[in-house]
């Protein structure tokens, strides 16, 4: 079986920007079998880092796409780039969706790629995670794990 990731992507100190890397943390607390969770700041070299030789990474990000706050979008990435309406949508000026073509472009984009974003609403540095965002980070750690499963 071939080695699989999840990335929690995100800063920590920027309110809902933080939700990925909150999903990492709770998948840390139950980790399915066979499967690695790190938490990433989302640049390009960490991540691509991360999923070097893997089989399968499944990436959570918080979005800005104008979806309903919580609302979680899944994206399969693998021979597809994120939709344009995606791009640029997080707190990253360089982020998940250029690592994914830069990956793709290099050769070292693992076979499988599943991106999730969830929509967030306050992205002030010293913010916590809003509610609907805290709900959305735990039916989102489940959608992972299902995915983990495929």
């Amino acid at each position: 079986m071939s080695r699989t990731v999840v990335i929690g992507v995100g800063n920590p100190m920027r309110g809902d920007d933080a939700a990925g890397r909150q999903v990492a943390r709770l998948l840390a607390k139950g980790c399915p079998a066979g499967v690695t969770i790190h938490e990433s700041t989302g640049t390009p070299d960490s991540l691509m880092d991360l999923w070097k030789d893997a089989g399968a990474a499944v990436l959570v990000d918080a979005s800005q796409s104008g979806n309903q706050p919580g609302d979680i979008e899944r994206f399969d990435v693998s021979t597809e780039p994120l939709p344009t309406s995606y791009l640029h949508c997080s707190t990253h000026a360089f982020g998940v969706a250029e690592a994914v073509e830069l990956a793709r472009s290099l050769g070292t984009l693992p076979p499988r790629v599943i991106v999730f974003g969830i929509e967030g609403i306050s992205f002030e540095h010293g913010a916590e995670l809003s509610d609907e965002i805290e709900e959305a980070v735990h039916r989102a750690a489940d959608l992972v794990k299902a995915e983990c499963q495929k």
